[in-house]
C-alpha cells in the first residue's frame, strides 16, 4: 500500500506526520521506533516548510507493490517546484505485522479531528518519555546497586588485606618461633657434647685444653681458665689476672666487665681486659661442691654476646666446675691408690735355683687402677708361694681390699696349706668380710725339691707353662669359682713335674684381655711369645726377658687396666 501527501503548509506537514505515526502504529511498529521515525520525520518537515515550496511525502507500506515487510517514507520537492534537484530524504522501519490496513493512514481536515490526531500521535512521544523515565529509575537502582556493590568489593579487598597482613604477620611469627627454637636447639646440643667432652676425661689437664677448643671461635675469641688451690695465698688478687676475674674468684659470681679502663669498680685500676683490651670480658667462676675451683675468663666473638648464648655459656662453666672437681677427686684417689699398691708390692725373695721377675703396670687411662697385685715369699718348710690376683672394683678401695687379701694369704700360708686350700681359706674370709666385693687368684707353690709345682686358680686366667724342651702348655685345668661369690667351695689342686729351664708365667687379664677380641686371643699370643725365647735368655737375664715378653703383648693395648706379669723360671 502506497500513499502521497503534497505537503506546503503546517497543516499538510502535520496530516502528513499523524498518518505515518497511525500507518506505523497499525503495523506493529514498537513504541520507541515509532517514537524515533515520528521525531526524524517531524524535524525533516520542519526543515521543508522553512525551505518554503511544495514537498511530496511518499509512504509504502507492506502490501504495496515495492512490499519488503517495511514501511518506507521517502520525502522529495515536488515536480516543478523550486526544491527541484535536492537530494531526497528517505527513512525505513521494519514491520513486525505486514499486510494492509485499511483506513490506517487517512486523516480528516476536520480541526477537532486533526487536534485528536495530533494529541494521538504525540502519545508515542509520551510513553516513551515515560518508558525512559523508567529506564532512568531502573539506571539508578542499579547504579546505586552497583555503588553498594562496590562498597562490598572495598570492604572485602580490606578485609583480604587485613587477612593478608595477618597471615604475614603469623608467618613472620613462626619463622622467629621456628628460628628461636632451631638456636634454642642448637645450644642445647652444643651442650650436651661439651658436657660428654669434658666428663669424658678424668684428667684435669686435658679438661683445661679442651675448654678452649670447645669455644673458639664460635662462642669466644679468646678463653682463659684460672685454676687456683687451697695453697695459694694470693689467689685472689694476683698480678696477671683482669679485676674481674678477682672479683668473680673472690664473690664467687659472674661478672661482666665492659670495655672501658679501670675494670669493675673497686676491684683494681687495671684495663678491664688483660686478655683482649677494648673488648668486654665474662668471667665466671668455676664452682667445686665446696669452693671454687678457679675463673673461666671469655671474651666474645663479635661486639657482644647474645643473651641466651651468655646463659650456655654460664650452665656449661658450672658442668666443666664439676667435670674439674671429678677429675681432681679421681687424680687424688689414684695417686693414694697408686702409692699404697706400690707399697704393698712384695720385694721378691733371692731363691737358689728359682728366678723371679715381676711386671706392675698401673693403668693410664680410665676409672682401673688399684685392683691387680703379686706377692711371693717362703712357707716354713721351705716351699715358695708366689701368688698373682685382681679385686674386682677400682681405686682406693680395691687397693686397700688387695693389701687385706695379701696379709691374710700370708698369715694361712703359715700353717702350711696347698695352694688349694689357701685359696679356700681365701674365698671364706672375702664372704665374710666383704660380702659385695670379688676377687680373683692363681696361687703356685714350688716344693722345697725344686721339681714339683703345685697350683691352684680361682676365677682367674690360666697360668702358662714353657718347658724345658720348648714346648709351652696352658694350665687350663678345671678352676674354682671367684673368691667372694655366695657360694660355698672347695678348689682343687693341680700338680706339675719341672725340669730345669722350665718358666711359669703368672699374669692379669690386663696383659691379655682385648674388649674387641676376648682373652683367649690374648692366652695363646703370650704363650707364642713366651715359648719364642729360648732357655739361655731366660737363664741370663729375667728381668730383661720380662720387658722383651710385655712389649709385643701390650703394642696394641690402650691401657684402660692395670697389668701384672710375674714370671718363675728353674735355672738350668
Amino acid at each position: 500500500m502506497s500513499q502521497t501527501w503534497r505537503i506546503r503548509t503546517v497543516t499538510d506537514a502535520a496530516r502528513a506526520r499523524i498518518a505515518v505515526a497511525r500507518l506505523a502504529a497499525a503495523h506493529g511498529v514498537p513504541t520507541v521506533e515509532r517514537a524515533r521515525l515520528a521525531a526524524a520525520l517531524s524535524g525533516r518537515l520542519r526543515q521543508c516548510l522553512i525551505k518554503g515550496g511544495d514537498w511530496v511525502l511518499t509512504l509504502d507500506a507492506p502490501g504495496s507493490p515495492a512490499d519488503s515487510g517495511s514501511l518506507h517514507v521517502t520525502l522529495v520537492p515536488a515536480p516543478g517546484a523550486g526544491a527541484a534537484g535536492r537530494a531526497p530524504w528517505t527513512v525505513t522501519v521494519p514491520c513486525p505485522e505486514p499486510g494492509p490496513v485499511s483506513g490506517a493512514g487517512t486523516v480528516t481536515r476536520d480541526p477537532a479531528d486533526l487536534s485528536q490526531a495530533l494529541l494521538g500521535a504525540d502519545e508515542d512521544t509520551t510513553a516513551v518519555l515515560d518508558r525512559l523515565a523508567e529506564q532512568e529509575e531502573l539506571v539508578a537502582f542499579h547504579r546505586e546497586e552497583l555503588h553498594q556493590t562496590n562498597q562490598g568489593v572495598l570492604a572485602l579487598h580490606a578485609e583480604l588485606d587485613a587477612a593478608g597482613r595477618a597471615q604475614r604477620d603469623a608467618f613472620a611469627a613462626e619463622r622467629r618461633a621456628r628460628t628461636e627454637a632451631e638456636e634454642a636447639r642448637r645450644r642445647l646440643t652444643f651442650l650436651a657434647d661439651a658436657s660428654a667432652v669434658l666428663n669424658a676425661s678424668l684428667n684435669h689437664g686435658e679438661i683445661v685444653r679442651r675448654l678452649p677448643e670447645l669455644l673458639v671461635p664460635r662462642y669466644a675469641r679468646h678463653v682463659d681458665v684460672w685454676l687456683f688451690d687451697d695453697e695459694d695465698d694470693d689467689r685472689y688478687r694476683p698480678a696477671s689476672r683482669p679485676g674481674a676475674a678477682v672479683e668473680a674468684a673472690r664473690t664467687g659470681r659472674p661478672q661482666y666487665a665492659a670495655d672501658r679502663p679501670g675494670g669493675l669498680p673497686g676491684v683494681d685500676d687495671r684495663p678491664a681486659s688483660a686478655l683482649d683490651p677494648g673488648r668486654p670480658l665474662l668471667c665466671v667462676p668455676l664452682v667445686a661442691r665446696r669452693a671454687p675451683l678457679g675463673v673461666l675468663t671469655l671474651s666474645p666473638p663479635g661486639e657482644r654476646w647474645d643473651p641466651d648464648d651468655a646463659v650456655m655459656l654460664l650452665e656449661l662453666a658450672r658442668r666443666a666446675g664439676t667435670a674439674l672437681d671429678n677429675a681432681r677427686r679421681f687424680e687424688h684417689n689414684r695417686d693414694i691408690a697408686e702409692t699404697l699398691q706400690r707399697a704393698l708390692l712384695t720385694d721378691l725373695p733371692a731363691t737358689p735355683g728359682l728366678a723371679l721377675a715381676a711386671r706392675y703396670l698401673p693403668a693410664t687411662h680410665g676409672l682401673n687402677i688399684g685392683g691387680d697385685w703379686y706377692d711371693a715369699f717362703r712357707q716354713p718348710d721351705g716351699g715358695l708361694i708366689t701368688v698373682i690376683g685382681d679385686v674386682t672394683g677400682h681405686g682406693l678401695h680395691a687397693a686397700v681390699m688387695m693389701s687385706q687379701l695379701r696379709t691374710a694369704l700370708r698369715a694361712y700360708a703359715v700353717d702350711g696349706d696347698s695352694p688349694g686350700r689357701l685359696l679356700t681359706r681365701l674365698h671364706g674370709y672375702l664372704r665374710h668380710l666383704q660380702p659385695d666385693l670379688f676377687a680373683t687368684a692363681v696361687i703356685a707353690r714350688f716344693h722345697p725339691d725344686g721339681r714339683t709345682l703345685t697350683w691352684a686358680a680361682a676365677g682367674h686366667p690360666p697360668p702358662v707353662l714353657r718347658l724345658s724342651d720348648g714346648r709351652v702348655r696352658v694350665l687350663d685345668a678345671k678352676p674354682g669359682a671367684m673368691l667372694g661369690i655366695p657360694l660355698r667351695q672347695e678348689i682343687a689342686d693341680h700338680t706339675e713335674r719341672l725340669t730345669p729351664g722350665s718358666t711359669l708365667a703368672l699374669y692379669t687379664d690386663g696383659l691379655v684381655e682385648r674388649r674387641a677380641l676376648g682373652i683367649d686371643p690374648g692366652i695363646e699370643r703370650l704363650a707364642t711369645v713366651l715359648g719364642s725365647f729360648g732357655p739361655a735368655e731366660l737363664d741370663a737375664d729375667l728381668e730383661d726377658s720380662a720387658d722383651r715378653m710385655l712389649r709385643p703383648l701390650l703394642s696394641d693395648s690402650e691401657r684402660d687396666h692395670d697389668v701384672c706379669l710375674l714370671l718363675c723360671h728353674l735355672r738350668g
